[in-house]
């Protein structure tokens, strides 16, 4: 009896198969990027150090363990906003041209700041900082923001800064007195916000 013998399957091309298959998957596959915060950063300037009155500066500090210090006193995150608007719109002096703030409600406290446009928040975080907590800071600082200019076009203009900026995206940004309108309150509230690490 003749045994047959069962064909051999030739394995040398498959490994080129398999390398091949490789190569295409690693070319088609996407990658998912994360989008990442939308700040701009300024490009660096070479002028000389800016003398600022301290009073002007409002510190707020995430330590390690994410505790939020504002001026070194420990704050929770819901008190932050407020604290941050009362900073801003203190206007208890006045701008660069020595023109008072008009249109600050503040409390006019000579120890706080003397000027919207003067009013610097610096954002210190620890390197071991939770990115969730400072996103919050952040997030809750520019709500205080949109909260003053909000309230200052409702009074100039009869409606809020958000609903301004909604025209203006809609024109594509052709809308020449809407965006006369925003520039008036950006100018009037400055976004001042300056963010740093700490050891």
């Amino acid at each position: 009896m003749s045994r047959k013998q069962l064909p051999e399957i030739n394995a040398g091309s498959m490994a080129d198969i398999a390398f091949l298959l490789l190569i295409f998957f690693l070319v088609t596959t996407t990658m998912q990027v994360d989008a990442g915060i939308a700040r701009k950063i300024p490009k660096k300037q070479e002028t000389p150090p800016i003398d600022i009155n301290e009073r002007n500066i409002l510190e707020v500090n995430i330590n390690k363990n994410n505790a939020l210090f504002v001026d070194g006193n420990v704050v929770k995150l819901s008190e932050l906003k407020q604290i941050a608007i009362n900073f801003i719109e203190n206007g208890a002096g006045t701008d660069i041209n020595k023109n008072i703030c008009d249109w600050c409600e503040g409390l006019k406290d000579k120890t706080s700041s003397d000027h919207p446009s003067k009013a610097i928040i610096s954002i210190k975080s620890h390197r071991l900082t939770n990115y969730e907590t400072y996103i919050t800071t952040l997030d809750i600082l520019n709500s205080a923001y949109t909260h003053l200019r909000n309230k200052l076009a409702i009074k100039l203009y009869k409606r809020n800064y958000e609903s301004l900026l909604e025209d203006l995206k809609s024109s594509n940004n052709n809308n020449l007195e809407v965006q006369e309108k925003i520039t008036l309150i950006r100018e009037k509230y400055p976004l001042l916000l300056s963010d740093a690490e700490i050891n």
